[in-house]
């Protein structure tokens, strides 16, 4: 095992953590579409605006509308800074109702600004037909615009005296909407007199009365609005967005300043009714997945992919009290294993002789942010900022602009992810063979399931591709009440098998010949798992002597490491580490003892975990209990080793066979990087302090991982050493260190760049929230383990309510807001998420809501998953079948378009479609009660009927061209995520407990056993943001 500073003192760097975030997209609860009803007109108001002093002035009238029809206008928001905002004047009505709207965000038509400003608090004056006829997309920048001063806005009021603006002149009357009076809920065309603009899109409408559809046409530049009334556009912010980083960030002119450049969601109560004015369609709902942020692609091209590394806000906070203000997490979330799609592989560089380029003082290897000096002798660090010395085999001469002439050649200074062959100073022994060790629980129940066979089956299929050829070593011990070693050496005919039964003090006969080459013992190894399963058949012990067992495995491996594979079917019983049931006391639960149920109970397990981590071993656990088996103890080993826990409750052969074969042959087959230690650096003034995820820390910031692979994700939370930072960006790198399976040792680099933010708002615009719910996951996680399950969900919504309020008070002074629930559009599905976490198999209900194994199980699992997969295991998929399946011919297009995601509500079910739900890890398929019945009798054959009243089914493909399609779509989408593999459960409408459990209890929208609904959880996160806000 090397370390990453040979020859020197364990270095204790700062860990750093690298990300970019995703850039705000389509306005999540904003209606795009114009106001539907009679009498819809486009009425616009003046484009250019006084930038200085914010008005307060009331609504006017437009002349020669119809106040009739008015209705409330629907929320919209636009953030684009290229596009004026819309006039900032109007008097109030001279007769009806008076009620405050919320401010459009869409600016009128655009139009040339005048080339000097006028004065301060006057608006400019247009006349009605330029203001109507100004062609869109005619803006340009201004030569010169007055900046806003800092501070308060001039105390002065600018409004005009009632009537004094222009009126909408008959000679150029409003545009009217064509046609017959529209039908309520659809949404109307714009007559083609308006001028066309950009297609604003918006995938939720909120309009009183019904959902308005978005329109697949270009929507207009400024929303027809009711009865002609428009409401006041928002206020010049007094202080506009800072950034320290050149080029960062929108442009900083009054224009901008008069937009909101938020989004948000109406939660008045609809006129003459109690009832919330709040649509369930009109939520933000993440029906196209994880969205990678791209933010910051363009303004630093060189970042690694934010598949390795993931801010939770790509806009680093440049002193401690925005920190203080900042109630999200602040850190980052590394996979540096990630698999890249074909063509973007990560470069391989060798520096032979010249070594690797390291600087010397904070040892940031070479990476495209460095910059060269001196006609190219010299390179400055990017990390520390120290100049070191160029090796003469590395230099090469500087360009006129000071590139490197040799750079295309030079894959560690142009991409942001390389990995690097280490030199023989990396390494304190020779680079360890990639090693598999199997521990084969063979009691009474392991072998009645057909747990026996199915792992003998499939470790015999893998031989041939598992990695490392022909260095590969390979071994045995099987366990019941007694210990099993087998000799599998080279030059036998048949494996030797030899039985310890004393447990108090283990031995190891033979130690020479139970680890031994795969490529020279292939022959034996096959033979012993060919008899293995008729080995046991008739053993009829019921006890498990599992830990003495974990202790001789130990015994072995400690010489090379490798990765331990533990299939576990019985609660260990005898000899050390054994456990008993525990969990069945209904009175701990709520109590401040409870965690104590999901806690390791015999500390023999976390400390055995350590001694695998000091020796370079990795265990993973396949748990088949039928009963208790304290996933919470055994997982231990997998948490401090790297590992992850596979959890088949009840396994039984026919049912799971395939679900254990295909994720135990990607266990031993995937790409594995083996004795790793990993180290994040990042600049000054900043630094990691806590890391979560499965690994064992051995220093401050170097995390152990014995065994790594493309499905492990770690976390970690980022704080500020100084008070202040001066630097314009940041810079991170995540240094992987460890042996391929080829036998090479090998540094794996990803580096990173984000700037630092003087604004609080622009954190939360450039926040990401799949990294940020990732890191709120582990936390909440690791609670369940020191208190109450309630307490970790009150520490979600907590935090999420926090963060929006403070969100909330900054705009509370420049914007009406009134009853509206504000939020960044980076952060728009974080009040879902929160939701859906809270609803999870490891945060929700109580005793009797999830089994304690099952619970343990998916806490460990969810420690480990990166982003995306944990976003999908949190919101799964949902797809409607039945209407894909009655087309006739098969398409590759035509699968794209059938994965079109519903709402997870029980509306989204019609009783006479077939569904699919898809978490990642299992597939629900719903039949409805009114389905076709030749759709049922088509995928399940003739006795569908019977087959679906039992419990479960043997769902295989028929001779039939709608069998074919479906499970030709399951194929895809299980290859678009293999590293689990989903397990088709059918269920039937009304079939209960079962539609329950299986489907009716992960419908995260819907209320179920007294939780929140996703209406009533925005309902009451609103207000506790209004609460002293």
């Amino acid at each position: 095992m090397g370390t990453e500073n040979p020859g020197r003192p364990a270095f204790t760097s700062r860990p750093t953590s690298p990300f970019t975030s995703s850039p705000p997209v389509a306005t999540p609860f904003s209606s795009t579409n114009p106001m539907v009803g009679s009498g819809a007109y486009t009425f616009r108001p003046n484009t250019a605006a006084a930038p200085q002093a914010p008005p307060r002035s009331p609504f006017v009238p437009a002349a020669g509308l119809d106040r009739s029809s008015f209705r409330p206008p629907p929320q919209s928001t636009y953030s684009d800074p290229s596009v004026p905002s819309p006039a900032t004047s109007f008097a109030p009505p001279n007769s009806g109702a008076f009620q405050r709207f919320s401010s459009p965000q869409f600016p009128g038509t655009a139009q040339p600004p005048p080339t000097q400003a006028p004065p301060l608090g006057q608006p400019p004056i247009q006349s009605p037909a330029a203001q109507l006829y100004s062609q869109p997309g005619s803006f340009r920048p201004p030569t010169h615009v007055p900046s806003l001063p800092m501070g308060s806005p001039p105390i002065a009021n600018t409004m005009p005296p009632v009537g004094s603006m222009p009126q909408a002149s008959p000679l150029y009357p409003a545009a009217r909407v064509s046609g017959p009076p529209p039908m309520p809920g659809y949404a109307t065309q714009q007559s083609k007199t308006v001028p066309p603009a950009p297609t604003l899109q918006s995938p939720f409408a909120t309009a009183p009365g019904g959902y308005v559809p978005t329109p697949s046409v270009s929507a207009p530049p400024l929303h027809a609005h009711q009865g002609g009334y428009i409401p006041p556009p928002p206020v010049a912010a007094p202080g506009v967005l800072q950034t320290q980083h050149p080029g960062f960030g929108p442009p900083t002119g009054p224009i901008q300043g008069l937009l909101e450049d938020f989004s948000s969601l109406s939660l008045g109560s609809m006129p003459g009714s109690l009832d919330p004015g709040l649509e369930s369609k009109s939520l933000p709902r993440p029906l196209d997945g994880d969205v990678e942020p791209k933010s910051f692609a363009e303004m630093f091209p060189m970042n690694c992919h934010s598949r390795f590394l993931r801010l939770t806000t790509s806009a680093i906070p440049n002193s401690q009290s925005l920190v203080s203000r900042w109630h999200l997490p602040l850190g980052a979330v590394v996979c540096p294993l990630a698999e890249s799609p074909d063509g973007e592989e990560v470069p391989i560089v060798n520096f032979a002789s010249t070594g690797i380029i390291r600087c010397r003082r904070c040892r940031t290897y070479v990476n495209p942010y460095v910059t060269f000096a001196e006609a190219g002798r010299k390179w400055r660090c990017n990390i520390c900022s120290l100049l070191n010395e160029v090796p003469g085999d590395y230099f090469a001469h500087l360009d006129a602009v000071g590139r490197r002439i040799d750079l295309d050649q030079r894959p560690e200074l142009t991409k942001g992810s390389v990995e690097f062959v280490a030199p023989t100073e990396y390494m304190v022994r020779p680079p360890m063979p990639p090693l598999y060790f199997f521990l084969i629980d063979v009691s009474i129940s392991a072998v009645r399931s057909g747990m026996v066979q199915v792992v003998a089956q499939t470790i015999k299929s893998c031989l041939d591709n598992l990695p490392g050829f022909p260095r590969t070593q390979i071994g045995f011990i099987t366990f019941d009440s007694t210990i099993h070693f087998y000799n599998l050496k080279s030059s036998l005919t048949q494996p030797q098998m030899m039985v310890v039964s004393d447990l108090d003090d283990i031995f190891i006969p033979l130690p020479d010949d139970l680890l031994v080459n795969l490529s020279e013992s292939r022959e034996v190894v096959e033979t012993f798992l060919d008899s293995l399963p008729s080995m046991f058949e008739n053993n009829l012990n019921v006890e498990s002597a599992f830990g003495p067992a974990l202790k001789a495995a130990f015994m072995v491996m400690s010489q090379l490491g490798g990765k331990l594979l533990i299939f576990q079917n019985t609660l260990p019983s005898l000899g050390v580490g054994r456990l008993k049931l525990r969990g069945d006391d209904v009175r701990v639960y709520g109590t401040d003892k409870e965690y104590t149920l999901r806690v390791p109970e015999d500390p023999f397990y976390k400390q055995m975990a350590a001694d695998f981590s000091k020796y370079q071993i990795g265990v993973n656990i396949y748990a088949f209990n039928e009963k208790y088996g304290d996933i919470a103890s055994l997982g231990t080993l997998a948490k401090y080793t790297g590992g992850q826990v596979y959890y088949y409750p009840s396994f039984q052969s026919n049912i799971h066979r395939e679900k254990l074969r295909h994720e135990l042959a990607r266990d031993l087959t995937r790409e594995t990087a083996w004795e790793s230690v990993m180290r994040v650096r990042c600049g000054k003034g900043i630094r990691f302090t806590s890391y979560h995820g499965n690994f064992m820390l051995r220093s401050t910031d170097l995390l152990a991982l014995p065994a790594v692979d493309c499905d492990k994700a770690y976390a970690m939370q980022l704080s500020l050493e100084d008070t202040l930072l001066t630097t314009q960006t940041v810079y991170f790198q995540v240094a992987l260190l460890y042996t391929a399976s080829c036998g090479e040792r090998r540094i794996r680099v990803h580096t990173a760049a984000a700037p630092t933010v003087t604004d609080l708002g622009e954190m939360y615009r450039q926040a990401d929230t799949g990294a940020i719910i990732s890191l709120f996951s582990r936390l909440a996680i690791e609670k369940t383990l020191t208190h109450k399950l309630e307490d970790a969900r009150s520490a979600v919504q907590l935090r999420i309510v926090k963060a929006l309020r403070e969100y909330r008070n900054l705009y509370a002074v420049q914007h009406r807001l009134g009853g509206r629930l504000i939020y960044p559009e980076s952060l728009k599905f974080l009040p879902l998420y929160g939701l859906a976490l809270c609803k999870s198999t490891v945060l929700r209900g109580g005793y009797a809501d999830v089994p304690l194994d099952e619970r343990s199980a998916a806490g460990f699992t969810m420690m480990a998953l990166p982003v995306k997969k944990l976003l999908k295991l949190l919101y799964p998929n949902l797809i409607r079948l039945d209407e894909y399946l009655t087309k006739g011919s098969y398409l590759d297009d035509e699968l794209k378009n059938a994965i079109k995601r519903l709402p997870l509500t029980a509306e989204s079910l019609d009783s006479r479609g077939l569904y699919l739900f898809d978490d990642g890890f299992r597939f629900i398929i719903w039949f409805g009660r009114m389905l076709s019945p030749d759709i049922s009798k088509n995928l399940l054959g003739q006795d569908f009927a019977a087959d679906l009243s039992r419990n479960q089914v043997n769902f295989t493909e028929l001779n039939h061209e709608m069998s074919k399609r479906l499970f030709a779509l399951l194929k895809k989408l299980r290859e678009t995520d293999p590293s689990y593999y989903q397990l088709c459960h059918l269920v039937r409408q009304g079939e209960q407990p079962r539609e329950g459990f299986l489907l009716l209890a992960n419908l995260v929208e819907d209320q179920m056993s007294g939780t929140n609904g996703y209406v009533d959880w925005v309902l009451q996160i609103h207000r506790q943001v209004q609460q002293n806000a």
